[in-house]
């Protein structure tokens, strides 16, 4: 009797062991239009420090990355977490052909969209779709009323891997509408309620491993997995979240586990890859879910027909971006954890540079939303490429009036998604503020002051901002009825430019127009 308890508990053992499934996930996010590798600071990297190791990223080391990682598992999917669109001169010149052609060289099994997949509206975006050999996925959103899209984008899909049937479902900022070009058409919906239709409706079907695609930020992705059922895995974007158990001054764990629920991101750019290794049990369940994002620095070789694919797309932009404009006495900060939240040196540039183009037209104010600051610059020659990395949505200049107490309600709403580092964040000239980020919403700003007097709530003033600000991103609806709006001044990148140039070499600073209170 012994000896068959014995046969039976390895039977069952052996049963459990045979029902556990194993997934790597390998994953990308807010990749940007990063084709060439990138400095420290995110933008442009020289071939010399390129030769030096001085480098990370680009998509030929993301290309070998991609090739050891799925030689390292017999089982993985390869997905990304939305944001290939925009950042610099190679999406300007291909809009999305060319990351269309990189993804699908290397492999992808899906992607979520993410906002700036709709900076140039539903008709690129389609393109990009017809172009891709996997399903790009967005659940939150109504599409039956955007005839280029409808049909073409879908809530969510079910792959096979490894015998396994996975369920995978994308998700995208609710507030899309107020952050890039989506139309009137497109009506998007609730993260949660979205992201539980779709867990139903799969879980229906008998699928009971379910990843979320989630171009949200790691705050959202947190509520959604608190108050959603069934969601195993949510690989996120939007935030540029560096998840790593290694790396000081990550944001978190990689994975951060609310419940039984694993989520990851990878930062941004192509610095990363991200490698998740999942193990399910029989109900699928998450049991253990491990990994680290990989650094793609000088270490990673570059796949050499990719190499020289970029090299050759990158042929008809190096005269616009090797042109040098100005000279930076020190590297000019414009870092999204920096930008978003406080005042930074890419800030004051940007908005000392709008202020000083149109002052004598009356203008004393100039208001720059943090989230349209790109990267940093490195001290040294300033090429146009660089600046047009920092700048890169040929936004124009606009000229506008509004009361002070309308710049003061602007200015709440700059500072009401800091906890989620939003990119309306305000970065200004012409005036300064006190923020008191723990307040009510709608009582985070003081001391409102325009150069040396203080706000005059019935005043009326003359603003500058940018296109996007002015008709109402980044949720500053309070500008769209503007009295003497104009919104077609010079290309922002260019004003900038020739601010760096006039004034040369340039020297950054910050000087406490914004202050944090305690």
């Amino acid at each position: 009797m012994r000896f068959l308890m014995t046969t039976a508990a390895i039977a069952l053992i052996a049963g459990a062991a045979q029902a556990e499934y194993s997934l790597t996930i390998l994953h990308t996010n807010d990749f940007h239009a990063r084709f060439e590798p990138i400095s420290k600071y995110d933008s442009g990297c020289s071939a010399e420090d390129n030769t030096a190791g001085e480098c990370f990223g680009g998509s030929a080391r993301l290309m070998t990355a991609i090739g050891e990682a799925k030689a390292r598992t017999n089982n993985y999917i390869l997905v990304d977490g939305g944001d290939q669109f925009q950042g610099t001169l190679f999406y300007t010149y291909y809009k999305g052909k060319l990351a269309a052609e990189m993804m699908n060289q290397m492999g992808y099994d899906a992607m979520t969209v993410g906002n700036h997949e709709f900076d140039d509206g539903p008709e690129v975006l389609r393109g990009f779709v017809d172009a891709v050999q996997f399903p790009v996925l967005m659940s939150n959103a109504d599409l039956s009323g955007e005839a280029l899209l409808s049909g073409a984008i879908q809530k969510s899909v079910v792959i096979e891997r490894g015998g396994e049937k996975l369920g995978l479902i994308g998700l995208t900022p609710q507030d899309t509408d107020e952050l890039a070009s989506p139309g009137p058409n497109v009506i998007f919906t609730d993260p949660v309620d979205a992201v539980q239709a779709e867990v139903d409706k799969l879980t229906a079907e008998g699928v009971n491993k379910i990843i979320v695609l989630s171009h949200s930020g790691l705050n959202v992705d947190k509520r959604v997995a608190e108050n959603t059922t069934g969601v195993d895995v949510i690989v996120g974007g939007h935030d540029n979240s560096l998840l790593s158990n290694t790396i000081e001054g990550a944001k978190g764990p990689y994975p951060v586990m609310v419940g039984n629920t694993a989520i990851v991101q990878a930062y941004a750019y192509g610095k990363f890859l991200g490698e998740l290794n999942v193990t399910f049990d029989d109900a699928g369940v998450v049991t253990a879910a491990v990994g680290e994002p990989i650094l793609m620095d000088g270490g990673v070789a570059e796949e050499e027909a990719t190499k020289a694919r970029i090299a050759e797309a990158a042929a008809p932009l190096d005269e616009i971006r090797n042109k040098v404009v100005a000279e930076a006495a020190e590297a000019i900060i414009g870092s999204k954890d920096v930008c978003r939240a406080v005042e930074c040196p890419m800030g004051n540039l940007v908005a000392d540079a709008m202020l000083a183009r149109v002052k004598d037209q009356g203008i004393e104010i100039a208001i720059a939303n943090g989230g349209g600051l790109r990267a940093s610059i490195d001290a040294g020659p300033v090429t146009m490429g660089e600046v047009l990395t920092v700048l890169p949505f040929q936004n124009t200049l606009s000229t506008f009036q509004v009361t002070g107490a309308t710049i003061v309600e602007a200015l709440e709403n700059g500072v009401s998604q800091i906890a989620d580092g939003g990119g309306r964040f305000p970065q200004v000239a012409g005036i300064s503020f006190t923020v008191s980020a723990g307040a009510e919403p709608g009582s985070r700003i003081s001391d409102v002051m325009v150069r040396d007097a203080p706000i005059d709530p019935a005043k009326v003033y003359g603003v500058v901002s940018n296109n996007f600000v002015r008709n109402g991103g980044d949720g500053y609806k309070m500008f769209v009825d503007a009295m003497n709006a104009y919104d077609f001044g010079p290309d922002l990148a260019d004003v900038t430019a020739e601010f760096l140039a006039a004034n040369a070499p340039y020297t950054p600073y910050t000087d406490g127009r914004i202050k944090m209170a305690e």
